[in-house]
């Protein structure tokens, strides 16, 4: 339950993504007064929390508050703004009550700015201390970073193949943050390489991580393979930049990059301990 709802002016309802959110929000009266999505971006978050306190006191409720949640969160704290959660098993329950069946970030927005709006004792309130805080919003700031190494990274790996090979990058440019071909890239990081290990070694490595792309892309690789008989020189720095993809945006890496993962559920915990 939250202290104070029947104060609240404007119930947003936010569908959080990693990338970007949906928000829907609302009145006391039902009225819709916000439907869009919106990225993951604190400018556009402390815009959005400032229209809508232009109404009156604003109550955000989330369906994650930690790791991809984690940036709205704090940035709402820090607006003032009251935030809520909405238990996984709670919207499922109350989503069976809105007529539709599909899955989309717009309906799913909407069930939690109802839920927010009619539904108070479904929520659960976020009191955090100043600690507690900062904790979010490192981990926000982590989040942010990885992704943009993450993206440095892809580029460069991008730019190295279109110098050393163009048809190659065509294909694996657009899959370039598929596990299966940052795995492929890190075994034979050159055009040589995939040559050598032969059509029959690379499916079955891309099928390993990629059952229904391996087959497609591996005709596509050594088609495009076949297209070019030279290779630009300096293919060799593709392999470093390869080693060098923080190996934590998929799941494996050392125990200090992993360290987050900790922190995000030792962050749970705090926010929501068990009964």
């Amino acid at each position: 339950m939250i202290n104070g709802h029947d104060e609240i002016a404007v119930f947003l309802g936010l569908d959080v993504g990693k990338s970007g959110h949906h928000a829907v929000a609302q009145d006391r009266s039902g009225k819709k007064l916000l439907d869009r999505a919106l990225p993951n971006d604190e400018a556009k978050l402390r815009e959005l929390y400032g229209r809508m306190k232009a109404h009156g006191p604003v109550l955000l409720v989330v369906d994650q508050p930690a790791t991809i949640g984690a940036l709205p969160v704090a940035v709402a704290l820090d607006e003032g703004v009251t935030v809520a959660y909405l238990p996984g098993l709670a919207m499922r329950r109350i989503a069976d009550l809105h007529p539709g069946s599909a899955k989309t970030d717009a309906r799913d927005a909407r069930v939690i700015a109802d839920a927010a709006r009619t539904m108070p004792h479904t929520l659960r309130a976020l009191k955090v201390d100043d600690e507690t805080i900062a904790e979010l919003t490192v981990l926000s700031g982590f989040d942010d970073d990885l992704a943009g190494q993450i993206t440095a990274t892809s580029n460069r790996i991008r730019g190295l193949l279109t110098q050393i090979h163009p048809a190659l990058e065509r294909v694996l440019g657009p899959h370039m943050d598929h596990p299966a071909v940052l795995n492929l890239i890190e075994t034979w990081p050159t055009p040589a390489a995939l040559t050598t290990a032969g059509k029959t070694r690379v499916r079955t490595r891309l099928l390993k991580k990629a059952p229904r792309l391996g087959g497609r892309l591996t005709e596509e690789i050594f088609t495009a393979l076949a297209a070019q008989t030279v290779v630009s020189p300096a293919p060799t720095p593709l392999a470093s930049c390869c080693h060098g993809w923080p190996r934590n945006s998929r799941g494996c890496g050392s125990s200090a990059q992993r360290s987050p993962n900790r922190s995000r559920n030792s962050l749970r915990r705090t926010l929501f301990p068990r009964s």
